[in-house]
């Protein structure tokens, strides 16, 4: 793996599991309810400067990243929602490069998105911790890449997810010696 792939994708890409037993579905959920405080301990000393810093060249600064985790994170505590209350639902995409690119994602400060980040975390803690494996096994459809999606799999890619950008920023870290 090239350099630059290593620091793209510092944990590897996702790959989906074929089978995932319910000790692994316990996993994912604990990624999900620890990742807030995980983060908060990571940058919550980090000065404007190093929220303004690329995680790698071409890439996202910290506070982009902090953002779009809050987008990204909300987003999918809405499909889950989705799948659970209506029959394969059709989600709606979004363009989160053009989102990060936005002022909101760009300049404010990381609390307010801290504290989605959080409040997300704990509300889809709760409903995953209260999911059958029959609600598990409910999918929506992702109409880019015309794919159904279900509920096991795609907590799979969320808390791959969480641990990929906290090794971005982890990685950014310990190059910088912050």
């Amino acid at each position: 793996m090239s350099n630059l792939e290593n620091k793209k994708f510092p944990i590897g890409q996702f790959e989906q599991p074929e089978n995932i037993c319910d000790i692994k579905l316990d996993e994912y959920i604990n990624v999900i309810k620890d990742f807030p405080g995980r983060l908060k301990n990571l940058i919550e000393n980090f000065t404007d400067d190093q929220l303004d810093t690329q995680y790698r060249e071409g890439g996202w600064t910290v506070r982009q990243l902090v953002n779009h985790i809050a987008d990204s994170h909300i987003n999918s505590f809405i499909r889950l929602k989705l799948a659970l209350t209506e029959d394969n639902p059709t989600i709606r995409p979004y363009d989160e490069a053009k989102w990060a690119e936005l002022q909101d994602s760009r300049n404010m400060p990381i609390k307010p998105a801290m504290r989605m980040i959080k409040g997300t975390h704990q509300r889809w803690t709760t409903l995953l911790k209260t999911m059958t494996n029959k609600q598990f096994e409910r999918t929506f459809h992702h109409p880019e890449q015309n794919k159904d999606y279900d509920l096991r799999s795609y907590l799979a890619v969320y808390a791959w997810h969480c641990n990929h950008h906290f090794a971005h920023i982890e990685n950014l870290k310990k190059e910088k010696g912050w």
